[in-house]
């Protein structure tokens, strides 16, 4: 599709989607409670679609009724053997926290994902999963989809180290772990985001956190609950780049989630000098009305345990970094290579091919700013976070159009997006 060029500003209020791991957590959870749990906000996008199929061929009844969704849970006594190969579609998340959730059952199930899914490494999950006492068989020894999972109702507790700073890795392991006999550790690298933690306690289970030690209990269970959804960070991030970077632009964004774990972004624009203020903020649900306007900005060094609290904002941060003044450096973020693309190399591609001045490294980029994009053809290699930085960056395009190949990737995490930019302009 061809994208918006030239634009001169960009003004207006809006509202994103809901959060995309929340949304994700809010089906599974209320899956396993009993009871009815009501869901306001949720994110439609197709990720969180697959794990709503994924609930419903495991025998949970979800109805969703336009301004709620209801899910009837079962318990994790409950689930049934699924009649046909559980499908992933794009999402990691969805696969890699099934994992855990399977790992408990008395029932074998295969998993299946997209192309792009099907290239993601499972092992960092299959690995501990397998010292717990679950027969998992992945393609080649990297464990990728399709992934068949025979699961135990006998497993052992866990004391484990993750090698690598993954909420999705932890999560797997703690749904695991609340199924089986004992007590189990866990021992983050780097801290992650914690909406799997928050969870448990608001579902009515117990979990106790000490800087970046877990400890579960397992032949825990959950009560049905009301979850409302905050708008997703990762979402808002392309429109807070967006205000900062197109002229004589302001945008205020409403009911983002603030957690702590996510607002890695923020720590970001205040450090390059971005004009972004906080009000509203709601403590409780742990959301906030987040205001930017164009801004000078200067370049910054991005890494260390700053990286997991943004990992999912770094395509939209390099665009951000195209457009400071000075050089910036973002390493320790090798997690990038195995998301829905090796998004080091297709985030400098996408940007290079448009004038941009960037270095991949191993683990990061070197980029220099500030530089004038241009138009080409972008390809999002079925990567949603691709498409709308690309998305983003030809509104900056004064020369050529800009052709965006695969955009309806975009709709994995963000369905309107399109129609919320219209509304800025």
């Amino acid at each position: 599709m061809q994208l918006k060029t030239g634009v001169k500003h960009l003004q207006g209020t809006i509202r994103v989607p809901g959060d995309k791991s929340i949304s994700h957590r809010s089906i599974m959870f209320g899956s396993l409670a009993k009871g009815i749990t009501k869901v306001y906000d949720i994110l439609r996008g197709e990720d969180v679609l697959s794990t709503m199929q994924v609930f419903r061929d495991m025998g949970v009844v979800i109805e969703d009724k336009g301004d709620v969704v209801e899910v009837h849970g079962l318990g994790f006594d409950g689930l049934q053997a699924p009649k046909n190969p559980l499908d992933m579609g794009n999402s990691g998340t969805s696969i890699r926290l099934i994992s855990g959730v399977l790992a408990g059952q008395d029932f074998q199930a295969t998993m299946f994902g997209d192309d792009s899914l099907s290239k993601r490494p499972m092992d960092r999950v299959t690995i501990p999963l397998k010292q717990m006492g679950v027969e998992i068989s992945g393609q080649t020894e990297r464990d990728l989809p399709p992934l068949t999972i025979h699961g135990s109702q006998q497993l052992k507790p866990i004391t484990y180290q993750l090698p690598v700073a993954s909420a999705q890795v932890k999560s797997a392991l703690i749904f695991a772990a609340l199924q089986a006999e004992g007590e189990s550790v866990i021992v983050e690298k780097e801290l992650t985001r914690n909406h799997t933690e928050d969870m448990i306690r608001q579902f009515g289970g117990e979990i106790a956190v000490n800087g970046k030690e877990i400890r579960i209990k397992g032949r825990q269970t959950f009560t049905a609950q009301k979850v409302v959804v905050p708008g997703d960070i990762s979402s808002a991030a392309f429109w807070l780049v967006a205000g900062l970077i197109i002229p004589n632009s302001r945008i205020v964004l409403e009911n983002v989630g603030i957690n702590e774990t996510r607002t890695g972004i923020i720590d970001v624009i205040q450090a390059m000098g971005g004009k972004l203020t906080i009000s509203n903020r709601d403590e409780i649900a742990k959301s906030a009305t987040l205001t930017v306007e164009t801004s000078d900005l200067h370049g910054t060094e991005i890494g260390g345990d700053l990286i997991p609290r943004l990992i999912d904002e770094l395509p939209i941060i390099s665009l951000l970094a195209t457009q400071a003044n000075g050089t910036t450096v973002i390493r320790d973020a090798e997690e990038l290579k195995v998301k829905e693309t090796d998004r080091i190399q297709v985030v400098a591609d996408a940007l290079n091919s448009m004038g941009a001045n960037i270095t991949p490294t191993d683990d990061g980029m070197i980029i220099q700013g500030k530089t004038s994009l241009h138009g080409t053809d972008v390809n999002t290699f079925g990567d949603h976070r691709i498409g709308m930085m690309t998305a983003i960056a030809a509104l900056l395009v004064e020369e050529g159009q800009v052709n965006l190949d695969r955009a309806e990737a975009i709709n994995t995490s963000y369905p309107s997006f399109f129609a919320d930019l219209d509304s800025l302009l």
